[in-house]
């Protein structure tokens, strides 16, 4: 089965907006789960925008479904990495002017800062992807650094509105990476509309997915949009 990840940033984006404690992404985390998610997804900002250190301590805590830290690969964000002990990692790029993480991670030019990095992960039992473009190149790089797994950022598939070369292109770069032994998972920009093609590809192993989710949930609520999302998802695969 297609796993499911849920991110629940922009429910800390909401709470933020405004201060105080609601809505609350710990809440989200259970709704999520009684929904049929697989997973749960958190960045966690050098600029603290949405989710906080304190909410990485609570859904480690508190939750039953393995929690995925998104985290650029600075000292700071190791160090909470180590302490909290998520079940896994994903390295992303981060620029603080950005609004949303803006293509993939270079690992073919960031190699031997990434290095040391994916080894203490590793070395402490957290499992680390790297969020990368479909690129066949930085997939390569990605395997050289031992990481087990891959997320194939699909923003150009998406914003493309679901291009036929967007999604071959994927298909390629899946194809390739689960070739070297790695897990395959894919994720940005994806919604009821797009993802049913992304879903079909047979090597990919879990989509994240998180700000259309959250959108969608002011309308119908999360669980509802959560249990449609994996209604398509498994659809799609059979």
């Amino acid at each position: 089965m297609l796993r499911l990840g849920v991110n629940i940033d922009h429910v800390a984006t909401i709470r933020n907006a405004r201060g105080g404690v609601h809505p609350d992404p710990l809440r989200a985390a259970m709704i999520a789960a009684a929904a049929g998610a697989d997973g749960i997804t958190a960045h966690l900002r050098e600029d603290r925008r949405h989710m906080t250190d304190g909410d990485i301590d609570r859904l480690v805590a508190e939750i039953d479904l393995p929690l995925n830290l998104e985290m650029a690969a600075t000292a700071e964000m190791l160090a909470i990495a180590l302490k909290c002990r998520p079940h896994a990692a994903c390295i992303v790029p981060e620029r603080r002017t950005e609004r949303t993480t803006e293509g993939g991670l270079d690992a073919m030019g960031k190699y031997n800062s990434l290095k040391p990095c994916v080894a203490r992960l590793g070395e402490a039992g957290i499992r680390v992807s790297l969020f990368i473009a479909p690129d066949l190149r930085q997939i390569d790089a990605a395997q050289r650094l031992g990481v087990p797994v891959v997320e194939l950022h699909t923003g150009p598939y998406a914003h493309s509105d679901g291009s036929v070369d967007e999604l071959a292109r994927l298909k390629e770069a899946a194809d390739h990476a689960a070739g070297l032994g790695l897990e395959v998972h894919a994720g940005h920009g994806l919604s009821f509309a797009n993802v049913s093609p992304v879903a079909a590809l047979p090597m990919l192993s879990e989509l994240n997915i998180g700000h259309f989710l959250i959108g969608e949930a002011v309308f119908t609520g999360l669980g509802a949009a959560i249990g449609r999302m994996r209604a398509l998802m498994d659809a799609a695969r059979c």
